[in-house]
């Protein structure tokens, strides 16, 4: 949607009911354009475009349910609310299913008019950020598109891969859990001139101490019981590449003798051989312990540690970069619903204040989870995780919506199945979806391209 003042056409031929929507919505700050049939809307639509529609359902010549399609055609991202009698409620009720974003029974108040309103639009404004957002990263290219994050610290971060990606110099990341250490270990391969060769990532706390050695040396057949056949290990398979040894601290004392053999000779030898293989490798290790305190205790190599410790870079956890969360959030919200087949989740103005302001232990991971969460209509942060302290109400409420949220998610937004599965009457439902502000846009299935 544009700076401007959004456009609303109105569309109603009660001169009386249109004239007290007009009123209503112009003392909201809310100016719109009123017509007595739905054709020059929709001409006037075709014309000049707009941000909202809000119609009757009963229309001389086409009706509002006509109208719909023909907005939706011309426009399927346009909200479409529709003002009802009692009578076609359930004629409502499906036209939402059709692509209406919402309806309103008459005779209805003017700050239920408005709030109606005022949701569409910010779904809308919403809406267009994401566009915006999406044309934005698909046009990044290069170490941007792969390291999202404009923060001082990422473009320092950054700054350092571009600086010495192609030399091949060994590389220990610091950075603490879900910060993304796997992340910028690939970005040092893929902008190398190693990019065409294997990137091996090994989780050297994944692997039981008994089979370190044979994982990263390979062994030769009858080397110990149970070696049937030689075995390449991940060093030698990664040759010409890179290898990205993940919690590097984890490592036991006696294979860190091993691997810093070959870190200095840049030469492998398989449990069992009698001959050594050489190398092209480069080393990329990742940490979140300190490990020059770890050496000092014994319980890392200190010559380990200085090898590996050619070119340090710190990787700076979420709570030091806020300013790039708003843009993670928004490409995770993205990767989400083409992951899960979903329209892309839009996340209010007020839960966005309380994602920026939460410290994020799990760094950029924990954001992820919460975008995936989001993405499926559930609370981004979840218990335990709030800002501050609900009081019993609000988490009353947010249980309540919560609920509401999962059983219309699984009916796929039928509202009268989502009922029966909470078991309670279609109306008590319907009372609920609009004092939870519920949208019920994020539940329906896409609709098929006309």
């Amino acid at each position: 949607m544009k700076d401007s003042a959004p456009r609303i056409l109105l569309v109603e031929d009660d001169d009386a009911v249109r004239l007290g929507v007009e009123q209503a919505l112009e003392l909201a700050d809310l100016p719109v354009t009123a017509f007595a049939a739905a054709e020059p809307a929709l001409a006037a639509l075709g014309r000049e475009g707009g941000d909202l529609l809000v119609t009757d359902v009963r229309l001389p010549g086409m009706d509002g349910l006509a109208l719909l399609r023909a907005a939706l055609e011309h426009d399927p991202d346009l909200p479409v609310i529709l003002m009802t009698g009692h009578g076609d409620i359930a004629m409502a009720v499906g036209a939402m299913r059709d692509g209406a974003y919402d309806f309103i029974e008459k005779p209805f108040a003017s700050d239920r008019l408005v709030a109606t309103v005022t949701r569409a639009l910010e779904k809308r404004r919403l809406a267009a950020e994401v566009g915006v957002l999406r044309r934005a990263l698909t046009r990044q290219d290069g170490l941007d598109a792969v390291l999202l994050g404009r923060s001082p610290a990422m473009m320092a971060v950054k700054h350092l891969i571009r600086q010495v990606a192609d030399t091949g110099a060994d590389v220990l990341i610091l950075g603490e859990t879900g910060s993304g250490k796997e992340m910028v270990a690939r970005a040092l391969h893929q902008f190398s001139n190693r990019a065409a060769k294997p990137f091996v990532a090994i989780n050297c706390g994944a692997i039981p101490d008994s089979m370190v050695e044979s994982e990263l040396f390979g062994h030769e057949a009858g080397a110990f019981t149970g070696a049937a056949r030689t075995r390449i290990g991940k060093l030698e398979f990664a040759d010409g590449g890179t290898v990205f040894l993940d919690e590097i601290e984890s490592m036991p004392l006696a294979a860190q003798v091993k691997l810093l053999r070959v870190l200095q000779d840049r030469r492998v030898e398989r449990l069992g051989a009698n001959r050594s293989i050489a190398l092209d490798i480069r080393f990329v290790a990742a940490t979140k312990e300190d490990l020059g305190a770890l050496s000092k205790q014994g319980r890392f190599r200190e010559d380990l540690y200085f090898r590996l410790n050619v070119v340090p870079l710190a990787l700076p956890p979420l709570r030091d970069r806020r300013e790039d969360i708003a843009l993670l959030l928004d490409h995770f919200l993205l990767l989400a619903a083409d992951r899960l087949g979903r329209p892309p989740a839009l996340v209010p103005a007020a839960d966005r204040q309380a994602l920026l302001a939460h410290d994020w232990p799990g760094n950029v991971r924990e954001l992820r989870n919460a975008a995936d969460r989001a993405a499926l209509g559930l609370p981004a942060l979840m218990r335990g995780a709030a800002v501050v302290e609900a009081g019993l109400a609000a988490q009353v409420e947010a249980f309540e919506r919560q609920l509401i949220r999962i059983a219309l998610m699984e009916m796929q937004g039928d509202v009268a199945a989502a009922a029966d599965r909470l078991g309670v009457p279609r109306k008590t439902l319907y009372d609920k979806l609009k004092r939870l502000a519920i949208d019920m846009d994020d539940f329906r299935p896409s609709r098929p391209v006309r």
